[in-house]
């Protein structure tokens, strides 16, 4: 991505490895997380990728045994091996874990609180 798309970039990406699934009605894909933000996440294609990109998924991360963000996404796109999902629906337990994860890497609530912001202008 070039300088002046990180600049615009309004939500930081995290790089995050923990076990996710994409799933749509029936079918379920285990997928590697290659990094997540407020807004959405980037996973690489699995092998057997049959997804209806016309149609929402839920994604399901899992941060430890007790917690997890799920959250209704949808293909935005495909740049080689990668999908690209953003978030449409996130329910508020999973938008506590997601936000101390972001806090937690961010460093800096200023930034955080940017990021929020932006989720309500949209």
């Amino acid at each position: 991505m070039s300088e002046s798309a990180n600049e615009r970039r309004r939500f930081q990406r995290i790089a995050f490895d923990a076990s996710t699934e994409i799933a749509q009605g029936e079918r379920r894909w285990v997928v590697e997380l290659h990094d997540l933000s407020l807004k959405g996440l980037l996973v690489k294609r699995p092998h057997n990728w049959s997804g209806d990109h016309d149609q929402p998924f839920e994604a399901r991360i899992e941060l430890s045994a007790d917690a997890q963000v799920t959250m209704e996404v949808v293909l935005t796109r495909i740049q080689g091996d990668l999908l690209g999902f953003v978030c449409r629906h996130i329910d508020l337990d999973s938008i506590s874990h997601l936000r101390r994860l972001v806090e937690l890497n961010l460093g800096d609530e200023t930034l955080l609180e940017r990021e929020l912001a932006s989720l309500d202008g949209e």
